[in-house]
């Protein structure tokens, strides 16, 4: 009755979770590039999983994009991280295309873009338009690649999405793009986590893991030949990757499926998700291992706050339960986008003793219970507090937030506050919390003043926020070590030219521009006095200015301001020829 109920479950989750494009309706979204990929859809990103497809362009820019069906170009983005530049395309067919990092747009649209800014006088924009004003058909151009917004390398970020539900499409797995890829995922390491639950609040102890062989034809075996001790209950982490033909890139996995005795008890698939929904990847995930692997870490079991979206099977919570002397039979498989499978199988043996120390159960049994379905308030004396909205966590946890002993110091920075953890920094949250420290903050310093993390490695990063009434408040997802700090150092301005050179045959004009700290927000560029559109690009470091008249021989002056987060401004000025 069990293996027909399972197969029930499939079957709807099938017709679900199946096939929903027609492939033979799409275009190519690139010209003149050989058809690799970078990344794949829905592989573990910090905080996020990947929304699209990235098609490498042989480490160059200006490669034709086109339209992949007859529809219209519904929106255009700038921005200095994220997509950079940006185009949406609406297709007749309820669908979306998106395309990020491009060079520049078509040349029409790039020109009423460029108006646009000037009109603003603002760098980033964000323009929406109706069916009738870019329309395009199939195979059209409408933009050229590039490296724009949070781009490591030249390459096209392509998307495809539901139009009325924001649901995005995994592209391979549709058979949109078609990759060359015959080689299997490769399993790294398979971890066993024992859990109890103690106040209503899961303990997991420390992951016990074990190292893996491969064999012929995807299969892997431990390298140990004896059973894996396990406790009454726990659920293992599997630790994968995946290659493609012709590339060196790493991607992730499509599915992950385990059963216990022949009996299937998780699968985890990767056909879609909404923005709402990006989040989730770090309960899917192992978080405290995907922190610092380079590989995919995916926990086989279903945390309180992980959607049943991901989990077209799911049996007890992901959780197998293992009576003393107890022998079993475990088997993991994990297939990619492209029907590649590799597996992996083993035993376990139930011990006698449970590995959850008393100590252990101790540490969960102190402190303050906070609930993923509710909200929660935390403090630290009068000096931190710390509101957490329901939904932000993913389960319970048990809470002790302090006041730590070791203090702090930044370069470029003046520290204001003791060091505070409200979280581990382990601990991933799905919704921003509210955390206010309270500090004695000189008044010359409080509009300079934010919240900061410390790292492991004891340097700081800046996380946000604004003084008021006695502290600095901050909404975040960050978790781990905090405390106040003010940056009074401004950004640094250096020209990528100089004033006697003649610029007639440059097509723009560069500048380097970094911050030590809070990083850089807003920048204005003017020439002889007059507004003028300029990109940013983080990655490199830069700011340019695309010249958009023909050179004249004249000497030109120009000023440009740069901002962090802190209000702290720079300013650079200067003359150019051309």
């Amino acid at each position: 009755m069990r293996r027909i109920l399972i197969l029930a479950a499939l079957l709807v989750a099938t017709a679900v979770r199946g096939q929903r494009l027609d492939p033979q309706e799409y275009a190519y979204p690139i010209r003149d590039v050989p058809g690799l990929c970078a990344a794949n859809f829905g592989e573990m990103r910090p905080g996020h999983f990947h929304a699209g497809v990235d098609i490498k362009t042989d480490g160059a820019e200006g490669k034709p994009l086109v339209a992949v069906a007859d529809g219209y170009v519904s929106r255009v983005t700038i921005s200095a991280g994220g997509y950079g530049r940006a185009l949406y395309v609406t297709l007749r067919n309820g669908k979306t295309a998106v395309y990020g990092h491009l060079q520049r747009f078509r040349n029409d649209i790039e020109t009423h873009v460029c108006e646009e800014r000037c009109r603003r006088r603002s760098n980033n924009i964000d323009l929406s338009f109706d069916a009738s004003q870019w329309p395009v058909r199939r195979g059209e151009v409408v933009g050229y690649s590039g490296n724009s917004g949070s781009s490591m390398g030249p390459h096209l970020h392509f998307e495809l999405r539901d139009t009325q539900t924001d649901l995005r499409y995994n592209l391979v797995r549709e058979r949109v793009i078609r990759p060359e890829d015959d080689l299997p995922p490769r399993i790294m390491r398979v971890h066993y986590v024992e859990v109890d639950t103690v106040r209503g609040v899961p303990v997991h102890g420390r992951p016990e893991s074990y190292a893996v062989v491969r064999g012929a034809d995807g299969r892997y075996r431990l390298t140990r030949e004896e059973p894996v001790p396990v406790g009454p209950k726990g659920y293992f982490v599997f630790e994968a990757s995946d290659r493609r033909n012709g590339v060196h890139n790493t991607f992730g996995l499509w599915r992950v499926t385990a059963s216990v005795d022949g009996e299937p008890y998780f699968e985890y698939r990767m056909d879609g998700f909404t923005y709402a929904q990006a989040r989730l990847c770090d309960a899917v995930s192992y978080y405290p291992l995907q922190l610092t692997s380079r590989n995919e870490v995916f926990r086989l079991a279903q945390l309180a706050g992980a959607p049943d979206c991901f989990y077209p099977v799911m049996t007890d919570r992901g959780v197998v339960r293992t009576a003393p002397g107890q022998r079993r039979r475990i088997r993991i498989e994990a297939e990619d986008d492209s029907g590649n499978s590799s597996s992996i199988e083993f035993a376990v043996s139930g011990r006698e003793r449970s590995s959850l120390t008393a100590a252990c159960k101790r540490v969960a049994e102190s402190g303050i219970v906070l609930r993923h379905d509710r909200p929660g308030v935390v403090s630290v004396g009068d000096s931190l507090t710390a509101y957490v909205p329901a939904g932000a966590l993913f389960e319970p946890i048990v809470c002790r937030p302090a006041r730590l002993e070791k203090d702090a110091s930044g370069v470029g920075v003046v520290v204001l506050s003791p060091v505070y953890r409200v979280f581990d920094a382990s601990t991933p949250l799905a919704k921003a919390a509210k955390i206010s420290i309270r500090a004695r903050i000189p008044q010359s310093l409080r509009l300079r003043s934010v919240v900061a993390r410390r790292r492991a490695d004891g340097t700081l990063s800046c996380v946000g926020g604004h003084y008021a009434d006695g502290g600095v408040t901050v909404e975040t997802r960050t978790t781990g070590d905090l405390l106040v700090v003010a940056d009074t150092v401004p950004p640094v301005i250096r020209p990528l030219f100089t004033a006697e050179k003649e610029l007639a045959r440059d097509e723009a004009l560069r500048f380097r521009a970094s911050d030590n700290f809070s990083g850089i927000v807003a920048w204005s560029l003017r020439i002889d006095d007059r507004w003028v559109p300029c990109d940013r690009f983080p990655m490199r470091g830069t700011l340019v200015h695309t010249f958009d008249t023909p050179a004249r021989h004249e000497k030109h002056r120009v000023v440009l301001t740069v901002t962090d987060a802190c209000g702290n401004t720079g300013r650079w000025e200067g003359t150019f020829r051309r």
